[in-house]
């Protein structure tokens, strides 16, 4: 019996590595793009290969031991691993391949959850209000697109593995619009095959040249910009490594616009429930969870107030150790929450405050309830050592104390006596807020008019210049 699983073994990761190399057309030489093509055809067989490896360890030991409810683990794996990986989204591409040129001419794509947030409006702009087809192509698996009646929007999922990188090497659409950065600087480049328009949506208001790599943003053809900030910095970025200029366009940033709208639509609750303070760090070595977390969650818990503790993605995924210590120590507590999701809207609208560090939501949080966040002083971290050939002060740093309170981690019970201060004072604080969001984001509440219009023109002119 070993011996006839072993043969089924070797084979489908014989079939599986071989399928990976011969469904794309080969190439005559090795350039950097195919080698880093290569390296991720490896490691998508591989996976591959490891998933076939699994399902059929579990079908060996369910015959050996009896235990029928392994078997049927295994057919879970083979029904939404194996039908779901690599070979189907391969079959996606091809499925996009075969749209006709009109029906892929604009196309989104989704790197990630988050990346919907800053569509959301816009698509809504495109295909609800100018009636425009777009071709939705994502990574997220679980993409709510996916499963949305929308005549207008033509779903695919491609994953993030072999089938995404020969999506963006042979592309042919007009136009491409994403939050995702870093375009032509590692595996992900751009089209070999057909002129197509790259247009950059920042996923974050902070400045371009502190938060993002150098030349994240480069190989895009057109940027929109959220506010005046990040358009000097890309000027001044062009002038000190001599690039060429981009298309910049005054747009806004659609996740502060939807915020806003759910604002609106939303109330806030009058209970008697004991204030809430929201904790939402960034991630790095010396995050505030990292640097003082669990002290600070102590603090306040003891202090009558509920605390909701959203950690970023990567903390969770790289600092396990930490995070079972948090919800050790906390998780009984009936006044604490930890999140791993989505913060719901109700809780941002309902809470006194957000203490955060260099996190991007607290821009967000700020500008969307025009209450000021309390910003605990760790180190920054640095994604682009080369940030200071770049003269401008970054927004997060020179906004700070405009929009809220800054707080060393060595003096945490100072935030006892700023959440006595919040309580005072509402009408003004909002009103500088509000003052200080105006000068920091174009067209608040219609950056997606702004952006579907450029969008519907550059169609428009790149329909006429191929059929004349």
């Amino acid at each position: 019996m070993l011996t006839k699983y072993k043969k089924l073994i070797l084979f489908s990761v014989g079939f599986l590595t071989l399928h990976q190399f011969f469904v794309s057309p080969a190439y005559a030489y090795i350039d950097p793009v195919t080698g880093s093509t290569i390296i991720t055809l490896i490691a998508g067989a591989l996976a591959a290969g490891a998933m076939t490896l699994k399902y059929y360890w579990f079908r060996i030991k369910s015959k050996i031991s009896g235990d029928h409810s392994q078997e049927n683990e295994a057919d879970t794996i083979d029904k939404s691993d194996l039908e779901s990986g690599f070979v189907s989204e391969w079959a996606e591409l091809k499925k996009i391949n075969r749209l006709s040129q009109d029906e892929r001419s604009i196309i989104f794509y989704a790197e990630n959850k988050a990346s919907m947030n800053h569509f959301q409006l816009l698509i809504h702009e495109l295909t609800e209000k100018m009636n425009l087809q777009i071709c939705y192509v994502t990574s997220v698996k679980n993409d709510p697109v996916l499963s949305a009646k929308n005549q207008k929007i033509l779903p695919f999922y491609i994953g993030d593995g072999t089938a995404r990188t020969k999506f963006f090497s042979s592309l042919k659409a007009r136009i491409l619009v994403t939050d995702m950065p870093d375009l032509g600087k590692f595996h992900i480049k751009r089209s070999e095959e057909y002129p197509v328009h790259y247009i950059y949506l920042f996923h974050s208001m902070y400045s371009v040249h502190s938060y993002l790599r150098k030349g994240a943003v480069d190989n895009y053809d057109t940027i929109f910009c959220v506010g005046p900030h990040q358009v000097k910095e890309i000027r001044e970025t062009e002038k000190v490594y001599s690039l060429k200029e981009k298309k910049l366009i005054n747009y806004g940033y659609g996740r502060l616009d939807t915020l806003l709208q759910n604002k609106r639509k939303s109330q806030t609750t009058n209970s008697h429930a004991k204030d809430l303070i929201i904790i939402a760090p960034s991630y790095g070595d010396n995050n505030l969870l990292e640097t003082c977390g669990i002290e600070l969650i102590d603090i306040l818990l003891k202090s009558d107030f509920r605390v909701i503790v959203r950690p970023h993605l990567r903390t969770l995924r790289d600092s396990t150790e930490l995070i079972d210590s948090i919800k050790q120590k906390f998780e009984k507590n009936p006044d604490f929450v930890f999140e791993t999701g989505v913060i719901k809207f109700d809780s941002l609208n309902n809470s006194v405050c957000m203490i955060s560090d260099w996190s991007g939501i607290s821009l967000e949080y700020a500008f969307t309830f025009e209450r000021p966040v309390i910003f605990i002083d760790v180190p920054k971290k640095i994604l682009n050592p080369n940030w200071s050939d770049i003269t401008l002060e970054p927004i997060e740093t020179s906004i700070r104390d405009q929009i809220g309170h800054v707080v060393s981690p060595n003096n945490l019970q100072e935030i006892l006596e700023l959440t006595k201060i919040l309580g005072k004072n509402t009408q003004d604080i909002s009103k500088l807020i509000k003052e200080i969001r105006e000068k920091t984001v174009y067209n608040i509440g219609e950056s997606a008019k702004i952006g579907a219009e450029y969008i519907r023109q550059l169609h428009n002119e790149s329909k006429n210049s191929k059929n004349t």
